[in-house]
C-alpha cells in the first residue's frame, strides 16, 4: 500500500480568528475556506511559546522548547534532535523544505529535507562559523535570474521584497516551487513543508488597498489596553507600540491601528492566493484522495487587541493559531473542540502516516478525536523563556529607551523580559499565567474571552490558582521543565 503524503503548509503570526472557520467572513480567503470545508477543524489550538524559534521548534520536533533548547529566536535546532522527515520509517519519502526555517543555519539543508528552498537573507548573523555568510537565498537567486537587483547592491530587504510586485513576491515564489516539487513527485512518497513569511511584518504587501480602512472593526478588548493589573512586560510593549509602531508610523489613533489591520488581513489573503495555486497543483495531479494537508501558523499576532502588536504575550490571540488537518479522501469538515497543542502535530501526522512515534515525544496523537469527532479534555501547557522580538533587544544593554523608563527601571525591565512566565489552560476554560516575578494573571475563558478581568488576586480564587499552579508543577515534572515557580 502506498503510504500517503503529507503537504505542511504554515505561516508566519497568522492569528487564529482571520478564517472564517474561526468567524471571521470579511476577509477573502476563499481557498483556506475550502479547505476548511473538507478538514478537521481545531478552534482552540495553542502554540507552545508565542514567537517563531521555540514555536518552530515544537512544530517540526515534537518537542517543548525548554527540551530541545530552542527557548528564545535564533537558537539553533541541535543537529542530533530529529525533525519529523528524520522519523520516518518509510525511507522512500521524498522529502522538501520551502520557506523561512529560523531555525539556524537558514538556508542550508538540514534534517533529512533532501530539498531546501529559502526565501530569507535576514539571519546570516546566526550561521554556525562554518557556513558561508556571503551565500545566498533560493528566493535571492529566482530574483536576480528575473533580471532584479537589491537597492543595496548586496539582498533584497525584507521590506524591499515586500513591495515588489505580486509576481515576484516570496508567495508567488513559494507557491511556484511547491507545485513544481509536487508535479515532480506525484507518483512518488513525498513530505513537503511549506512556510510563508505572510503575514509576519512588514505589514505592507501589493494588497494594502484591498480593504478600506474605514470598514475594518476593532477587537472587542481594543479600549481594553494594559493596566497595572497586567504584567510590566505586557505595558512595555504597549507603550513601545504607541511610541514606536510597527512597521508604519506610531499607533496613536483608531485610523492608525485599522491601517495597520488592513494591510494585515490583506497580506493573509495574499497568502490565501497562492495557497490555492499549491492545492489547486495537488488536486491537478489526482493526489487528494493520498494526502494528507495540514493549514496552521506559528504564533498570531496582537493586532491592535488590548492596543498592542505582534506576540511574545500570553494573550489568546498570540497564543492561539488556525489548525486544519484534511484527511485523504475527506469531503467534510469536522470540528474538534477543545483546547489542543501544537506539541501534539508530530505524533498526530506519525500516527495519520501509520509511522511508528518514539517514545521521546511530548505529545500525543490527536488521531481518536479525529476519528470520533470528539472534544478534548486535556489541560494545555505554553512557556515564555526569553526577550526574543519587541524591544527585547535592549536586554543586557547600558541604556534604555526614555519612553520605557518612564514605566520602570532598567533593571526592572530586564527582569519583566526574562521572567520565564508558565500558562496552564484548562478544558473548562480556565487560563493561569503563572509568573515567577509574582505577576499572576487568572482568565476565565467562558465568561471573558477577550481577557479584560484578571482574577489572580481575588481572593475567592486563589484556591483555584493553587490548584493550577499544582498541575503546572505536575508538567513541570513530567517534561523536565526546570523553571523555578511559586
Amino acid at each position: 500500500m502506498t503510504p500517503p503524503n503529507l503537504l505542511f503548509l504554515f505561516t508566519d503570526e497568522q492569528r487564529a480568528d482571520t478564517l472564517a472557520a474561526y468567524g471571521n467572513d470579511q476577509i477573502q480567503t476563499p481557498n483556506l475556506n475550502r479547505l476548511a470545508s473538507q478538514s478537521c477543524v481545531f478552534p482552540q489550538t495553542y502554540v507552545t511559546q508565542p514567537v517563531c524559534t521555540p514555536s518552530r521548534a515544537t512544530i517540526l520536533t515534537g518537542l517543548y522548547p525548554h527540551t530541545c533548547g530552542c527557548t528564545e529566536n535564533n537558537i539553533p535546532l541541535p543537529p542530533n534532535i530529529p525533525c519529523l522527515p528524520e522519523l520516518l520509517s518509510a525511507s522512500d519519502y521524498a522529502t522538501a523544505y520551502h520557506g523561512k526555517w529560523h531555525l539556524g543555519d537558514e538556508i542550508f539543508p538540514q534534517h533529512n529535507f533532501q530539498e531546501w528552498i529559502s526565501i530569507e537573507d535576514f539571519y546570516r548573523t546566526y550561521y554556525r562559523p562554518d557556513k558561508d555568510k556571503n551565500a545566498r537565498s533560493s528566493y535571492h537567486h529566482w530574483l536576480i535570474e528575473n533580471g532584479l537587483t537589491p537597492a543595496n547592491g548586496e539582498l533584497f530587504t525584507r521590506a524591499e521584497a515586500a513591495r515588489l510586485p505580486e509576481e515576484f513576491g516570496k508567495p508567488a515564489f513559494l507557491a511556484r516551487e511547491a507545485s513544481r516539487f509536487i508535479r515532480e513527485n506525484q507518483n512518488h512518497p513525498f513530505c513537503l513543508f511549506v512556510n510563508f513569511l505572510e503575514p509576519h511584518m512588514p505589514f505592507f504587501s501589493p494588497r494594502d488597498s484591498q480593504y478600506d480602512p474605514d470598514q475594518i472593526p476593532l477587537p472587542e478588548n481594543f479600549r481594553n489596553p494594559p493596566t497595572k493589573d497586567n504584567p510590566l512586560k505586557t505595558r512595555l510593549f504597549h507603550r513601545a507600540d504607541y511610541v514606536r509602531g510597527c512597521s508604519s508610523p506610531p499607533l496613536r489613533t483608531e485610523a492608525d491601528w485599522r491601517r495597520l489591520i488592513a494591510n494585515y488581513w490583506g497580506l493573509c489573503s495574499l497568502v490565501d492566493t497562492h495557497v490555492g495555486t499549491i492545492l489547486q497543483t495537488l488536486h491537478d495531479c489526482g493526489l487528494d484522495d493520498n494526502t494528507i494537508v495540514v493549514y496552521t501558523s506559528d504564533h498570531g499576532d496582537m493586532m491592535a487587541s488590548h492596543q498592542l502588536v505582534a506576540k511574545c504575550v500570553m494573550f489568546e490571540e498570540a497564543a492561539r493559531v488556525p489548525l486544519l488537518i484534511r484527511l485523504p479522501r475527506q469531503q467534510q469538515s469536522k470540528v474538534i473542540t477543545g483546547p489542543v497543542s501544537q506539541i501534539d502535530l508530530v505524533p498526530t501526522l506519525l500516527d495519520l502516516m501509520d509511522q511508528p512515534a518514539p517514545s521521546h515525544l511530548q505529545g500525543k496523537t490527536l488521531t481518536p478525536l479525529i476519528e470520533s469527532g470528539g472534544q478534548s479534555s486535556d489541560d494545555i501547557f505554553i512557556e515564555w523563556n526569553g526577550p526574543n522580538g519587541g524591544f527585547g533587544d535592549i536586554v543586557g544593554k547600558v541604556r534604555v529607551p526614555d519612553f520605557l523608563t518612564e514605566l520602570a527601571t532598567p533593571e526592572q525591565i530586564e527582569q519583566a523580559l526574562r521572567d520565564p512566565v508558565r500558562t496552564i489552560v484548562t478544558p473548562d476554560g480556565w487560563k493561569f499565567n503563572c509568573s515567577p516575578m509574582g505577576e499572576h494573571e487568572l482568565y476565565n475563558l467562558n465568561d471573558d474571552p477577550f481577557e479584560t478581568t484578571n482574577l489572580a488576586r481575588s481572593e475567592q480564587h486563589q484556591n483555584l490558582i493553587k490548584q493550577l499552579a499544582a498541575r503546572i508543577h505536575t508538567w513541570q515534572s513530567r517534561t523536565r521543565d526546570c523553571t523555578p515557580l511559586p
